[in-house]
């Protein structure tokens, strides 16, 4: 159990937000006249006052708020909770946790005064399942699923001419569809050049920080010098699984040989499953045909992760 011990919003991005006694959570939205609201996963930013109290004692002169944290929480290390853990918020608010920390593209206004910010790393994002008002010394809590929530997945294509939209992505939109279907959760479509570093980043981001249960990728995974997909794939592996790629591979030999050029990889990055997928649309059709049926089965070993969003008393 622990408690809201500050609510700071504004109205403006780039502004640092100022603390209120309260404010109004919007379902999926976030906090009303916020400017990180809106229709995204990081719909409410949330920092634990202990971190906060540890920056102050190392000589950091910093504010709720300063962080650009919405909800100052007291009782949680934020940063060591599972993306989909679940916070009641009073009477009323549900809250899930969608992001652990968060990017830092460009050094804030507090690393370069202090020399750390402890927000990329202690921070954590949320969407509002439920909404209402939220006051200041309100309780929060962790509540139980009682259902599974649908695996969530991401799709990145890589394509250069496609990045530069002289060619329509094909591929990703299909295999997104087709794991829709299945009953995933796609919860992002990224197309990107065949550039190793963009697709390392994208790799790493959604494995540690939305801690995904699957990222397909589809494209640059033949003999041309910019296909690049399975070398960045394995720098980023903690775990290899050669077994669904290698699968891959023998069921569409038995439909072209020229499957036997795919240089497409499995692993695992914690406990995130990455397959390299096909740029051919029909090669990706096949490549699923021979893997959705066993898929949920490695995917439920792999993470061990908190079932899905479901109706926990909405009362």
């Amino acid at each position: 159990m622990g408690k809201i011990a500050a609510i700071c919003i504004s109205t403006v991005r780039g502004v640092q937000k100022v603390p209120v006694n309260e404010a109004e959570l919007i379902q999926e939205w976030g906090i009303k006249k916020d400017a990180h609201a809106g229709h995204w996963h990081r719909q409410i930013s949330l920092l634990s006052i202990e971190k906060i109290q540890a920056f102050r004692q190392k000589g950091g002169h910093v504010e709720f708020g300063s962080f650009g944290e919405n909800l100052v929480v007291q009782g949680f290390d934020l940063s060591k909770l599972p993306v989909g853990t679940l916070f009641q918020c009073g009477n009323n608010i549900l809250l899930e946790i969608t992001q652990i920390g968060k990017e830092c593209h460009a050094h804030c206004a507090i690393y370069k005064s202090v020399g750390d910010c402890i927000m990329p790393r202690e921070g954590i994002f949320a969407r509002v399942l439920k909404g209402g008002m939220v006051h200041i010394g309100d309780r929060l809590e962790i509540v139980k699923r009682t259902v599974k929530r649908p695996y969530q997945v991401a799709v990145i294509t890589l394509s250069d001419k496609g990045s530069r939209g002289e060619r329509e992505d094909v591929s990703g939109p299909l295999i997104s569809e087709r794991l829709k279907r299945a009953g995933y959760e796609v919860v992002e479509q990224i197309l990107i050049a065949d550039d190793a570093a963009a697709l390392k980043q994208q790799l790493c981001r959604l494995a540690d920080q939305r801690q995904l249960d699957l990222v397909a990728t589809t494209g640059g995974t033949g003999f041309a010098s910019r296909d690049i997909t399975p070398e960045t794939t394995l720098a980023v592996a903690t775990k290899n699984v050669p077994g669904i790629a290698e699968a891959m591979r023998s069921y569409s030999l038995h439909i072209t040989p020229r499957a036997m050029l795919s240089r497409a990889v499995s692993v695992i990055r914690h406990k995130t499953l990455i397959i390299n997928f096909p740029g051919s649309p029909a090669a990706c059709e096949e490549c699923l045909d021979c893997i959705l049926d066993t898929l949920p089965h490695g995917l439920a070993v792999c993470a061990e992760r908190l079932p899905s969003v479901d109706d926990v008393d909405k009362k």
